[in-house]
């Protein structure tokens, strides 16, 4: 029997699971053929002719049209509102926290959880993986969280992380024996009051700390409350919990292969039966399924109707991975965000993001289960929307650069001013140019801060080239030069008499005597005196390079071929014997050495100036416009004439860098302490730059110069404590002591970004810091291995005395360690927040620890909480991340709200 409208029985099953309610119900009457086709259908959904709703889905009908909600929404067609995913007693399938979003939802997992790959069940982290948890001796992971443990003779620190010697004498806290399960404090009149760390309650007798459910979830894999007796651990509905007590097995685990069966019975409704394998059962044994003893109808509607019954959401969630709902044509399974619906409409599976577009990270990405995290490369920060990195500019931060800095994409340069040289990659040295060659000079050298200077003998004087000496004038040579001064005179009382004006000089006192014209007195007031112009309303003197024309009344560049180096004349000297015109063309010299015509590297003359002489065998030079040349000294001879370095001297050895040639000895010395030579073959080593030194003779390069200024008394409310010569390797053999004394009523913070001490010494290079200076005083940190994860704590003792000392083995970067002075009423909040691992749990926290401009905002916040509520708009989510922020604002308003 067909359809009405229709005529074959293929039609009739095409259209049997739109109609199977119906079928259910009522007989369906046989069907009659029209006379006339169906009329022309309008496609009301292609033409937006329909009235469904944003969240729902038009199906197109013979007729009319159909509404029926997108997944995740619910609602007739018309209205579709999103389904709260979370809101069930299952909680969405999540184990810990469940977030709904818009058609859908996502499980997230506690502080040292992570999401498992069914995207519902939470996994313990391994924290001791990741740089052995960034604890100085022992990680010891623990479900939720993980320990630091110390070796034997040794006492974790209040930081959690390091840890501290134990004195074997002595009172209080420094006392191996001082009984407390994890923090010692200083109590009046010698005694000791223990705490305990964030998530842990002071038990009774005062000294051991019980474990709560607000540290780690209290040990417990899925749910934890807390008893009288500690912590108590259940699991998720669907899981069951391990015989440990704490660990919930996932249903795969408790039934490795479990299937549901569905029989029917038709006339008297559904019989729904389940028959689970015998666990002893491979997976793909046939179950044992009762037979029912219904009347069959054909067996094409009994397949259609076995199959929309068998695939509801009630029995064994419709097959479906994760969400499952209930539609007219089966059972729809969906997945929530990061995960796809696989070809078998059932599976999800996680989304490897970084795949695509590299997930739309700048530069690295790292998929996680159901999402993805991106990171930057070092020098850059990752933005606000967690996937652009923009270059951080070092330059913009404080203690950069000494002098100049300069910013590059993901790095930064220093540069110095002239006649200083860098060291320690950001310091500026006054540069020691006597040390080398003499600094050039052929008599006298004398170094000044940022210059140099070269000076004469008696009876000489220097020459233009202000390093060659030339004798002093006898009366020949005074008489030239006043007969060439005469001349200059001469031509300058010419051009005067022309326009009829004099300048006179009589006792230093400038004269001007001028023919009467009806020129006003007030210009004649505004003349300006020999070698100066008109600027404006002002006589301003002719500078280097020009020279000052009466006739035109003005200062004019002086021609090629001339030059003038002093201001305020009327005349330009000629260039010396200008052999070459062609090389005089330059206008506006104010040297002699801006006239051309220079003697060369390895040449020679008596003024400097072409011709020139190539330097003899045994001599070299390596300037240009030079009146002689260096010997190489000890009877050596150079390779060839017009020898331009020390270099080409036939030394009888080659000498390697770190040392200079003796040519006395004929042997190679090793440079002296506070000197450096990189290159072979030299007679001379450089001098440190400014204040710095050494470890050892024999040194190669100007990063081996140090400077070991350090200690002192620091800043009573903020402040850096810095090896010698940071961000540069410290020196050997160095101490360095500093004290920080607080105002009354304030206590000290101190964040260590990160310390680089090297291992290979056994502990030969340490920081400690402690009350005073008395081994057994109390200790707040004490550390001598390099420690790149940040960790932040607050002194044991309201004073601090910080001593670095290195030994004369290895050295390394060392530190800079900034720390803030904060009211003591806050004290409790502090320690609250720089106690929680969650601090450092992330990549992103312990970035805002290094960065020196975050860490500024951080002590803000610490050293003044109510000024929290200033981060908290854009600001604050332009510069931290969200899970920082909300880290801090849980803490701070929970302090604070006895305040409100």
């Amino acid at each position: 029997m067909g359809v009405a409208g229709l005529g074959c029985p293929w039609a009739a099953r095409a259209l049997l699971p739109l109609l199977l309610p119906l079928l259910l119900t009522a007989a369906v009457p046989p069907g009659r053929g029209r006379a006339a086709g169906p009329p022309e259908d309008v496609d009301e959904c292609a033409q937006g002719l329909d009235d469904c709703h944003t969240n729902a889905l038009c199906q197109n009908t013979p007729t009319s049209y159909k509404c029926s909600c997108r997944p995740g929404y619910q609602g007739e067609g018309r209205q579709c509102e999103d389904i709260d995913e979370c809101e069930n007693e299952l909680n969405g399938g999540c184990v810990h926290d469940c977030l709904n979003i818009p058609g859908n939802y996502r499980c997230t997992c506690f502080d040292g959880f992570m999401l498992a790959h069914d995207g519902h069940n939470c996994l313990d982290v391994d924290e001791c993986l990741e740089n052995n948890g960034g604890c100085q001796h022992t990680c010891v992971n623990v479900m939720g969280s993980y320990e630091c443990r110390c070796k034997e003779g040794f006492f974790l620190s209040d930081n959690q992380h390091t840890c501290i010697h134990r004195s074997e004498e002595g009172l209080s806290c420094m006392n191996k024996n001082h009984g407390c399960s994890h923090i010692c404090k200083e109590a009046p009149r010698g005694s000791v009051a223990c705490e305990c760390r964030p998530g842990f309650e002071l038990a009774k007798n005062q000294r051991d700390c019980t474990l709560t459910c607000n540290h780690g979830n209290g040990g417990c894999h899925h749910s934890c409350e807390d008893t009288a007796e500690g912590p108590e651990c259940s699991c998720h509905p669907q899981y069951k919990m391990h015989t440990d007590g704490r660990s919930c097995l996932a249903p795969f685990q408790m039934f490795p292969n479990p299937r549901f069966f569905l029989s029917w019975t038709e006339g008297s409704g559904a019989n729904l039966k389940l028959a689970f394998p015998k666990v002893s059962e491979r997976e793909d044994a046939a179950p044992e399924v009762m037979e029912s003893n219904a009347t069959s109808v054909a067996d094409g509607d009994k397949r259609v109707k076995r199959r929309l019954l068998m695939e509801t959401c009630a029995v064994n969630n419709g097959g479906c991975d994760r969400t499952c709902k209930d539609t007219s044509t089966g059972v729809h399974c969906s997945c929530p965000v990061g995960f796809s619906l696989q070809l078998d409409g059932k599976t999800c599976k996680d989304i490897d993001e970084c795949q695509t577009r590299n997930g739309g990270c700048d530069h690295f990405c790292k998929n996680t289960v159901g999402s993805f995290d991106c990171s930057c490369k070092k020098g850059f920060k990752l933005l606000t929307d967690e996937k652009s990195c923009q270059d951080v500019d070092e330059c913009s931060l404080d203690r950069t650069c000494d002098h100049s800095c300069i910013n590059h994409p993901g790095t930064f340069a220093c540069a110095c001013n002239k006649g200083y040289t860098l060291y320690g990659f950001t310091h500026c040295g006054d540069t020691n140019e006597c040390s080398v060659n003499n600094g050039g000079c052929q008599q006298v050298c004398v170094n000044t801060v940022g210059s140099y200077e070269c000076r004469c003998h008696p009876a000489h004087k220097l020459h233009w080239n202000r390093k060659d000496c030339v004798a002093s004038c006898d009366p020949s040579c005074i008489i030239k030069r006043t007969e060439k001064r005469l001349r200059k005179a001469i031509r300058t009382l010419r051009k005067a008499a022309h326009r009829e004006q004099f300048h006179l000089q009589l006792s230093g006192v400038d004269l001007e005597v001028a023919k009467k014209s009806p020129q006003t007195s007030e210009h004649w007031a505004e003349s300006c005196g020999v070698g100066q112009g008109h600027v404006g309303n002002q006589c301003v003197s002719c500078r280097a390079g020009t020279y000052y024309d009466g006739v035109q009344e003005r200062c004019i560049l002086c021609p090629n071929g001339t030059f003038q180096n002093e201001e305020g004349q009327i005349t330009c000297e000629p260039c010396p014997r200008p052999e070459n015109p062609g090389a005089l063309e330059t206008p506006e010299a104010w040297n002699a050495s801006e006239c051309g015509g220079l003697c060369q590297p390895g040449e020679y003359s008596a003024d400097g100036f072409a011709p020139c002489q190539l330097c003899a065998l045994g001599t070299f030079q390596p300037e240009a416009g030079r009146t002689s040349c260096f010997p190489c000294g000890g009877g050596l001879l150079t390779k060839h004439l017009g020898a331009t370095s020390f270099q080409d001297c036939e030394t009888r050895v080659q000498c390697s860098p770190g040392h200079f040639y003796n040519t006395t000895t004929h042997r190679c010395i090793r440079c002296p302490a506070g000197t450096y030579q990189p290159e072979f073959g030299k007679n001379n080593c450089v001098s440190c730059p400014g204040n710095t030194t050494t470890d050892f003779d024999g040194s190669t390069n100007i990063t081996q110069c140090k400077n070991r200024r350090c200690g002192g008394e620091l800043g009573d409310f903020t402040g850096y404590i810095e090896s010698p010569n940071y961000p540069g390797n410290y020196p050997a053999n160095t101490e360095c002591t500093w004290t920080i004394n607080p105002p009354p009523k304030r206590r000290i913070l101190i964040v260590v970004p990160e310390i680089f001490l090297p291992i290979e010494d056994d502990c030969g290079d340490y920081l400690v810091m402690r009350k005073t200076a008395s081994s057994n005083s109390v200790t707040t940190y004490e550390t001598c291995q390099t420690y790149e994860r940040p960790i932040a704590f607050t002194s044991r003792s309201k004073k601090l005395w910080i001593q670095f000392k290195s030994n004369e083995g290895n050295s390394a970067r060392g530190f800079q360690v900034p720390y803030v002075t904060y009211d003591e009423d806050y004290q409790e909040l502090i320690e609250d927040i720089v106690r929680d691992g969650r601090l450092y749990a992330s990549e992103n926290h312990q970035e805002i620890l290094k960065d020196k401009k975050l860490i500024k905002a951080l002590f803000d916040v610490l050293a003044h909480p109510q000024n929290y509520f200033k981060y908290t708009a854009q600001e604050s989510r332009e510069m931290f991340p969200r899970s920082f922020i909300r880290l801090l604002r849980s803490k701070v308003s929970r302090f604070l709200r006895p305040y409100k």
